[in-house]
């Protein structure tokens, strides 16, 4: 099983954010950042015992942002994989600012789920292309996520959006392989951690370039970042991948 299929089980457990905040329009909910933990091989068949835990909300003014945590362990308890996932609301900023407010501590987090990874100022070590189709997301949804955000028109107009967007673990998903890809020789074992934050909506169809720098903090460690061809944009960015032996970036991996 490939390391970001952790993020999949979080679309058949149940952690509603409406017990912790005001009730809200879920086409203004968009996701911000995710963050997955591998502490163990994903098996590719049997039975998991799902936690989530809501680990941080913060207060950004004209929206908040709201962190969930998805432990996924075995039947013996053991830890398999952490799955974080940051979402920003739109329009339940300030709360911060009202008289009496009192923020809560939340639990600990890793370093590598906050961290910034903040990208060099020179060429990337390496970049690689690659094409998604216009069904995409229609294919991506059999994996579970059916926010109608991704697949319906009209639903995708009330999030403020002209047609409907990839999902952003879909945009995830292909840059993981990626970096493993230019990173680690295509062997997915070797990640640890995988870290990213959404900055921009990818469309169905278009190509997704992802550029991979070396850190030079840690030589098991790259950062990196997505960029849409066709318009220019940056979709993924503030990301960092952490391997368990130190990375080899190749060029023009086969992907």
């Amino acid at each position: 099983a490939f390391p970001t299929f952790a993020v999949i089980p979080a679309f058949h457990t149940r952690m509603d954010l409406t017990e912790f905040l005001p009730s809200f329009n879920p086409m203004m909910l968009l996701h911000g950042e995710q963050f997955v933990e591998i502490l163990r091989p994903i098996p590719t068949e049997g039975r998991l015992q799902c936690t989530t835990q809501v680990v941080d909300i913060q207060d950004k003014g004209k929206g908040l942002t709201a962190a969930g945590r998805l432990t996924l362990a075995d039947n013996e308890g053991n830890v398999i994989a952490v799955s974080e996932a940051t979402s920003f609301i739109r329009g339940l900023g300030g709360f911060s600012k009202k008289p009496g407010f009192k923020p809560v501590e939340g639990p600990a987090r890793s370093a590598a789920a906050t961290a910034a990874n903040i990208i060099p100022k020179r060429a990337p070590d390496a970049v690689c292309s690659q094409k998604t189709t216009e069904e995409q997301a229609a294919i991506y949804r059999l994996s579970g996520d059916y926010n109608p955000l991704h697949i319906d028109p009209e639903m995708s107009k009330m999030g403020g959006f002209k047609t409907p967007i990839l999902h952003g673990l879909c945009t995830f998903g292909y840059a993981a392989r990626h970096v493993v890809k230019l990173a680690a020789g295509g062997d997915a074992s070797k990640l640890k951690n995988i870290k990213a934050r959404f900055s921009s909506t990818v469309l169905p169809g278009e190509t997704l370039e992802t550029s991979v720098w070396a850190d030079k903090n840690s030589k098991n460690k790259v950062l990196f970042q997505v960029r849409v061809v066709e318009r220019d944009v940056i979709a993924i960015s503030n990301a960092a991948v952490e391997f368990s032996s130190p990375v080899a970036i190749t060029s023009n991996p086969k992907l």
